[in-house]
């Protein structure tokens, strides 16, 4: 895990040393004060050498506005570094994401994905920060100081540096303690912050429903494991402190007693004393740094553990030796293909189904039937269990995921449109298309008038998820998209079942419209979507139960016919 950190640091490598040399610099001034004041205290005073008193104060001015620059590095430049390796993780997290498998994401909350991307990586720059110099200041500073404590009175320093043991022992003690509480700490704050986003995210279904007690409940108790987790946190740490400074002040009694029984005994100078006592400030100040430098330690690395674990997830790839299929003539074949998404409990079992290039194919059955599965492993959003699926009687798995891809489009029930303009959600079906081709494929979809009747046609802003655009809008806009993609093979999930009789009938246009040419699969309850497919399927609890043409199954009098008539009771058959 070290070395996937320290890779981090590369491309800053320049900064870096600067920032290093910085803190040498910074060490190294530290150390000069007690050894100026134990000159003065034993030669320049006693001898009333005022102007090499003067020289000296000179000196540690001009020193002490170098160390002031120096200051101003680690701190500007420094967080600077932090920050650019904060961007570059950030980037890299956000790349996989984007690489992950659909299954990835029926297991991870919005929120907790978020949080990993803000606040983990913060205290991680915190410590790309930080660490190095922390550990540079206070190392250099110990050992110099234990030197020069060494010059004054070796035994008096040996006497001092005993109790060093015992600071570290009690920090090792309680290290992993204070490391676990953090963990779930930030486990707890990724709970809020995915509890946010949801309730924020349905704030117009709470507000319909009057559910608003019910959220804040829900918030309350994830609230309340935050609060319970920071509190273990801040035990820990408590105690850690606690302990640490204890021994600190040991250090104070030690030099105390056995700095006056060796200052009363002659084997010290109260000049050399004097010295002593300023001077051990140095070692121990770093001690304690490096004691506290553990808090951000463990923030850090607790970070930096969640990030590579999302990053040690595997991403999708292609299979070996899989090729770009070019574009695509649309026959797809389902050869006893059977899925589960627990890996046991199978969505589909044995389905075989077989669409020629250019036919419509419709899906009808009761939900959870497996349909929406269907759809779903067709562009390879999950590896089948069993069986094989092909395009154009080529195995998927034979086939590069970005050219299966662009040769499907999507149509859902569940339009998602992203805040921003009509234009750019529109361009999503193919980003290098023309002003020209984003107006027709707006035609197309029966949309392009009523976006040139508002005030700022294109360039309009939709609002978070498309909420300033009614059903039919939104689902006009995706459709919009696709004739944009312009793919030969076309998914229908449900596309119309959410929109009212004459919102659907004039969406149902473009939808034929969009259809004409293209292999589809259609998935609808609404039966009259799908009388003119060329061939309906029957789904129920992940088989095949009925196949055959709209009046075929209606004269078969079965699953299909039963749901006909209770959709059409009162039309003739």
């Amino acid at each position: 895990m070290l070395k996937r950190f320290i890779r981090y640091y590369r491309p800053h490598r320049r900064i870096f040393w600067m920032d290093m040399f910085a803190a040498l610099m910074v060490a190294g001034i530290g150390v000069l004060y007690p050894m100026v004041t134990r000159t003065m205290l034993n030669n320049y005073i006693p001898n009333k050498e005022y102007k090499m008193i003067a020289i000296m104060g000179m000196i540690l001015l001009g020193t002490y506005l170098a160390r002031m620059g120096c200051n101003f590095f680690m701190q500007y430049y420094g967080h600077v570094m932090g920050v650019r390796m904060q961007k570059q993780m950030r980037n890299d997290l956000f790349h996989h994401l984007e690489t992950l498998p659909y299954s990835f994401y029926d297991n991870n909350e919005t929120g907790k994905l978020m949080s990993r991307l803000t606040n983990d990586l913060f205290d991680v720059s915190e410590l790309a920060h930080h660490g190095p110099e922390n550990l540079i200041i206070s190392t250099i500073s110990i050992v110099v100081s234990f030197v020069y404590l060494c010059t004054i009175n070796w035994v008096l320093t040996l006497i001092i540096f005993a109790c060093t043991p015992f600071l570290l022992t009690i920090s090792l003690l309680l290290r992993r303690k204070m490391r676990s509480a953090f963990k779930r700490s930030r486990e707890s704050v990724a709970e809020i912050n995915a509890s946010t986003e949801g309730s924020i995210s349905g704030i117009r279904v709470t507000k319909a429903f009057n559910n608003a007690e019910k959220e804040e409940e829900k918030f309350e108790a994830s609230n309340k494991k935050f609060v319970a987790a920071r509190t273990d946190a801040y035990r820990a740490m408590g105690q850690f402190h606690a302990g640490t400074t204890f021994i600190t002040d040991i250090f104070n009694v030690v030099i105390l007693v056995a700095g006056g029984f060796f200052l009363y005994g002659g084997k010290i100078g109260l000049g050399d004393y004097s010295a002593f006592v300023v001077s051990i400030h140095l070692f121990i100040t770093p001690v304690m740094t490096l004691i506290n430098f553990m808090e951000q330690y463990q923030d850090g690395v607790t970070g930096f553990e969640r990030f590579v674990e999302i990053m040690d997830t595997p991403s999708e790839v292609d299979s070996e030796g899989a090729v770009d299929m070019g574009r695509a003539e649309g026959k797809i074949e389902f050869c006893n293909v059977s899925y589960a998404y627990d890996g046991e409990h199978d969505v589909l079992d044995g389905i075989n189904l077989k669409v020629d290039a250019g036919k419509k194919f419709a899906l009808v059955g009761a939900s959870g039937g497996g349909k929406t599965t269907i759809c779903h492993l067709i562009p390879h959003f999950y590896d089948v269990t069993n069986g094989e699926i092909k395009i154009d009687d080529r195995e998927i798995h034979s086939i590069t995921l970005h050219s299966l891809r662009q040769n499907i489009g999507i149509v859902q029930q569940d339009v998602y449109l992203f805040n921003s303009t009509i234009r750019e959600n529109i361009l999503y079906g193919r980003l290098d298309a023309t002003d020209e081709e984003v107006y027709e494929a707006a035609k197309r979809a029966n949309i392009h008038d009523y976006i040139l009747s508002l005030p700022n046609g294109y360039e309009t802003k939709i609002g978070e998820r498309g909420v300033k655009l009614s059903g039919g809008q939104k689902q006009r806009l995706s459709i919009a998209r696709v004739f944009l993609k312009d793919p030969p093979i076309l998914i229908l999930d449900e596309a119309t079942s959410a929109l009212d009789n004459a919102t659907e009938i004039q969406i149902q246009k473009a939808l034929d419209e969009l259809c004409r040419g293209r292999t589809t699969i259609v998935v609808a309850h609404r039966l009259s979507t799908v009388k003119n497919a060329d061939e309906i399927a029957v789904i129920e609890k992940g088989k095949i139960t009925e196949q055959g043409t709209h009046e075929e199954l209606v004269a078969k009098g079965g699953v299909y016919a039963n749901l006909y008539r209770m959709q059409f009771r009162d039309s003739d058959l």
